[in-house]
Parts: C-alpha cells; sequence; structure tokens
C-alpha cells in the first residue's frame, strides 16, 4: 500500500524504485506526431523537473509528420532498453499506440484517466503510455503522466497474465527447428 492507502506503489524517489527491484535507468523516451509538440514538451518538462532524464526525439516542427514512425522509434528505446519508460503523443493516442505496441517487448496504454494510467502500471507492467492531445488539456495529461510514473507492477497473479501477452508475441516469432 501507499502511504495514501492506495495499492500501487510510489516510485517517486529513487530509493523506493529500487526498493522494488526496479531498473534504476530514469530515462523516458518521449515523442509524438506534430499533434502534440505543445502537450509533449510540457510533459518534458515535468518530467525533468521531477528527475527524470528526458529523451525526447521529436518532431520539432509543426509539419504533418505519420504517427507510425515516432511510435516506432520511441519503442525501440524502451525494448531496447535504453529508456525505461516512453511517452507517446498523437491527436487520439490511439494510431501511435498502435504503432508502438508492434514493436516486441513493449505493453502500451492508451489512458484519458488517471486510474487507468495506474492500472496498466499495476497490472499490465505497461512500459509506455499513449495520450492524446487533442482528447486531453495539459493539467489531465501531467496527471496521468504522474499517476503512470509513481506506480509500479503488482506481479503476483498478474505476472502470468503479463508472461501470457509474451508467449503471445513470441508466437510471432517461431524459433526454427534444428534439422535433424
Amino acid at each position: 500500500m501507499s502511504p495514501a492507502g492506495q495499492p500501487w506503489a510510489d516510485l517517486s524517489t529513487p530509493k523506493k524504485r529500487n526498493d522494488l527491484a526496479m531498473t534504476v535507468n530514469r530515462r523516458i523516451v518521449l515523442s509524438s506526431d506534430h499533434a502534440a509538440i505543445p502537450l509533449r514538451r510540457a510533459i518534458a518538462d515535468h518530467i525533468a523537473a521531477r528527475g527524470w532524464e528526458v529523451v525526447d526525439i521529436g518532431p520539432t516542427t509543426p509539419e504533418s509528420t505519420p504517427y507510425p514512425k515516432h511510435g516506432e522509434a520511441a519503442a525501440r528505446r524502451v525494448a531496447s532498453g535504453d529508456c525505461e519508460l516512453g511517452i507517446v503523443l498523437c491527436g487520439t493516442g490511439q494510431g501511435i499506440m498502435m504503432a508502438a505496441n508492434k514493436v516486441d517487448g513493449i505493453r502500451c496504454g492508451v489512458c484519458a484517466d488517471t486510474f487507468s494510467a495506474r492500472m496498466i502500471r499495476l497490472h499490465n507492467d505497461a512500459n509506455m503510455l499513449a495520450l492524446g492531445a487533442r482528447v486531453l488539456g495539459e493539467g489531465l495529461a501531467l496527471e496521468i503522466v504522474e499517476a503512470f510514473l509513481t506506480t509500479g507492477f503488482e506481479g503476483g497473479r498478474h505476472a502470468a497474465r503479463v508472461e501470457m501477452i509474451a508467449a503471445i508475441e513470441a508466437e510471432r516469432h517461431p524459433k526454427p527447428r534444428p534439422e535433424a
């Protein structure tokens, strides 16, 4: 239980994060399409103020740009271990989330409320968050980000379910059989 009596972990300080045997990599990747640049920058400032190293991979100009390439690029940073977590944004959060989830090892969820942000971490061990810049105001978006970042994976019965997700992913890439 958190100090507020909630069943999620308080990960706001490195010591508490280490107590949960999580990685100490406090790097987080952010990316978006053109529709979400201002919100992405506000989120980057918010996260940096909390001690995270922000890896903002753009874009930086308002010209139309396809969200799939930005979702994939951020997801690859998380999947490689270069960044512990990722936050991606587009108009609704849906498309960029779909692109990110195509990268092996990524569990990204779209959230429009703090409860969902806590639950994707607590029960699904999500390593990426997707937000819709045309859906959320900045204040709520920052609250959602805070809920995502300060919640840890509960494990227990949920670990088996996350393993089932990984098994589905592994079926997409069957290992070659040794020839006899």
